[in-house]
């Protein structure tokens, strides 16, 4: 009997015991337990990623860019004519550069000048045009331009601002011209380009003087170097 009693007791206590245990404090050891296990081997992961070849574009790093461009430019009251010239410019940063150019032509025959109120022809050194002026530019709107699936050109809209001076019937005029255009990189050092300009000067060709919008659209082969 007391055996049994005794017996009783102890599971009594024992149960009390475990009663008094808090629930959570078991949850917190078993997740210290289990954060200790991953510590102590960690999982890891190794990533499947196929790694693209990236061929960067091997431009020259030069500032100058020079060549020659050769286009039509309408001179206004005396049609249209050829024209050709030079051009050079300076990139100072990725946005903007420094352009001189350099144009000659001649205004297509019959040309005339109003001289005492009579029209007379002009001569062929009087129907020589020749211009010379220096702009800044603004790469505006750069890029690339695609071609095919598999090759992309590096490409910029540009526009400009200069003031130089036109020459025309034996006089020079004060002018300023207009610009804007597309450069596209053929290659590491060649660049192609498609522009248009707006030389404005004051003519007093006809009758009275005026001011002319003398509109050339050209395309240039120039070089960085």
């Amino acid at each position: 009997m007391d055996i049994r009693f005794h017996a009783f007791l102890l599971s009594a206590v024992a149960g009390l015991a475990l009663a008094t245990v808090p629930v959570g404090a078991a949850h917190a050891q078993t997740a210290t337990d289990a954060v200790g296990t991953s510590a102590q081997s960690p999982e890891v992961v190794q990533p499947e990623v196929a790694r693209r070849t990236v061929k960067p574009p091997a431009i020259a790093a030069q500032n100058l860019e020079g060549g020659l461009f050769y286009g039509s430019l309408n001179i206004q009251d005396l049609g249209r004519t050829s024209i050709w010239g030079s051009r050079l410019a300076y990139h100072i940063n990725e946005d903007y550069f420094l352009e001189g150019t350099i144009g000659l032509g001649r205004a297509n025959a019959p040309a005339y000048e109003r001289v005492d109120g009579v029209l007379e022809p002009l001569s062929a050194q009087e129907r020589d045009f020749s211009y010379g002026d220096l702009a800044i530019g603004w790469n505006a709107l750069p890029g690339e331009v695609f071609l095919g699936p598999k090759r992309a050109l590096p490409f910029a809209w540009y526009v400009t601002l200069g003031a130089g001076d036109a020459h025309f019937d034996g006089t020079n005029h004060f002018a300023v011209a207009l610009g804007t255009g597309l450069r596209v990189l053929a290659s590491d050092w060649v660049a192609l380009h498609l522009d248009v300009r707006d030389l404005i000067f004051d003519s007093d060709i006809l009758d009275h003087a005026k001011r002319t919008q003398n509109l050339q659209l050209s395309v240039a082969v120039t070089a960085f170097f």
